[in-house]
């Protein structure tokens, strides 16, 4: 099973980085977080702001293999277009899904949201 965590490759140790996007949260993130954290969904067990390998992911349960990405809407335009696409890549050569979620949808329906989210965790 490979390792979900630790230090990035060339970047140096991505910890502390992780921990103050902890601190930092957007309003979207917060809102996310008070649904998913202390196995709200479903019994699922969530961490946010994870480090793997090379990349921080906003949030992960690693029983099911499940990232969900919140993206803002700079993620629709290049680069970050090819960036998602090579960090998606690369998660799932770890055996991961990611799911990625526009940032108005937490906004829009929560609800709706976490019902996808548990949807794709089996």
């Amino acid at each position: 099973m490979p390792v979900f965590h630790g230090k990035a490759t060339g970047k140096g140790d991505l910890t502390p980085f992780a921990r103050d996007l902890r601190r930092r949260q957007t309003p979207e993130e917060e809102l996310l977080w008070q649904e998913l954290r202390r196995s709200k969904l479903r019994g699922l067990s969530f961490r946010r702001q994870h480090v793997i390998g090379p990349y921080i992911v906003d949030f992960i349960c690693l029983r099911a293999r499940l990232i969900v990405e919140l993206d803002g809407g700079y993620h629709l335009q290049e680069p970050y277009l090819q960036k998602d696409k090579e960090r998606d890549a690369y998660l799932t050569s770890l055996g991961l899904h990611t799911l990625r979620v526009p940032n108005r949808e937490v906004r829009q329906d929560l609800s709706a949201l976490l019902t996808r989210i548990a949807a794709a965790c089996p």
